[in-house]
């Protein structure tokens, strides 16, 4: 009997909380009780928040020094003159130790190709002096001075792997003479110059004035008066294909008797004979040839005449010298 009276009591309760939860709207809801949360979970994941904090302030300070390093290593100009190069650096995100190091040093790979476009470079301009006329060439160079610095430092990069260099023996010959007045056509660098000018009185004439040794023209065409000098040098540079005017312009230069000395490269000359010939017809005769270097043939003229007034080249006794493609 007890629970029959008990039992609609306890049911109107129910409705009364019922009807209460609704009429709160979300405070009804705050009454149903959630699971709690695993401890061992959220340790999980406050250890994870940690580690992305820490990853994140070591990326910032990593990128705070790499901005620091490019500003520093880079010159940076003001105003419209501002490197595009820095101002690109500073928008890059920060680089990695593989980037950093290819940009502040070429690999062995580039350094290698960078030797060959050097190579090439050099092979192409050695090739164009060797198949033009001496005007042209002058031209040329005139026209971008840089052509003659490329072409000498290949040049001398060569030298380097010859077991003697002729000018070394005409600096030798010289040494051992009395004063002279003496025209090196095509000298180079003037190492000729530097080295005897004290003792002779050396006139130097190249393409471009590499420095103030030098005076720079075409040299079928010198700065020098008729019959005004004693020795005339040609050392590996007869190279123009009218090569026969730079011989006739040392014909004129030379005083009769004065000397004619030439150093060419052996394979340029296929038929000695022929050429010693040409030169003959040119005003000269042969007094001493020297063919005990594999690479090079040393030939030394004396001037007998003047050369005659019609000219007939004949480009075909001297072969271009081409350097191998590697």
């Amino acid at each position: 009997m007890k629970e029959k009276t008990q039992a609609p009591a306890t049911i109107a309760r129910a409705k009364a909380d019922t009807r209460a939860g609704a009429g709160t709207g979300a405070a009804g809801l705050s009454r149903v009780k959630r699971p709690k949360p695993n401890s061992s979970q959220s340790h999980q994941r406050l250890k994870k928040v940690r580690e992305m904090l820490a990853a994140k302030n070591a990326k910032d300070a990593a990128s705070k020094d790499d901005s620091n390093e490019i500003t520093t290593d880079r010159p940076v100009l003001a105003g419209k003159g501002l490197d595009s190069s820095v101002a690109k650096a500073r928008s890059e995100p920060t680089r990695t130790h593989t980037q950093k190091k290819a940009t502040t040093g070429l690999s062995k790979l580039q350094q290698k190709m960078q030797q060959k476009l050097k190579g090439a470079r050099f092979r192409w301009i050695n090739e164009a002096l060797y198949t033009t006329t001496g005007d042209k060439a002058f031209e040329m160079v005139q026209g971008d001075p840089g052509i003659f610095e490329e072409y000498h430092q290949g040049f001398s990069s060569q030298v380097e792997k010859w077991p003697v260099n002729p000018v070394d023996i005409f600096i030798k010959q010289l040494q051992a003479c009395k004063p002279l007045v003496v025209a090196d056509m095509g000298c180079g660098e003037a190492k000729l110059a530097a080295t005897v000018g004290k003792i002779h009185t050396v006139h130097s004439f190249d393409l471009v004035a590499y420095n103030s040794l030098i005076t720079p023209c075409n040299i079928a065409d010198v700065p020098l008066a008729n019959s005004t000098v004693d020795v005339v040098i040609f050392c590996l540079a007869l190279m123009g294909t009218d090569f026969i005017k730079f011989i006739r312009e040392a014909n004129r230069i030379l005083r009769t008797g004065g000397k004619l000395k030439i150093a060419e490269v052996v394979s340029r000359i296929s038929e000695v004979d022929a050429f010693v010939s040409e030169l003959e017809l040119q005003g000269f005769e042969l007094k001493h040839k020297d063919t005990g270097n594999k690479m090079f043939i040393m030939l030394e003229f004396v001037k007998t005449k003047p050369s005659p007034a019609k000219l007939v080249e004949n480009p075909g006794l001297l072969k271009p010298c081409i350097y191998k493609r590697r």
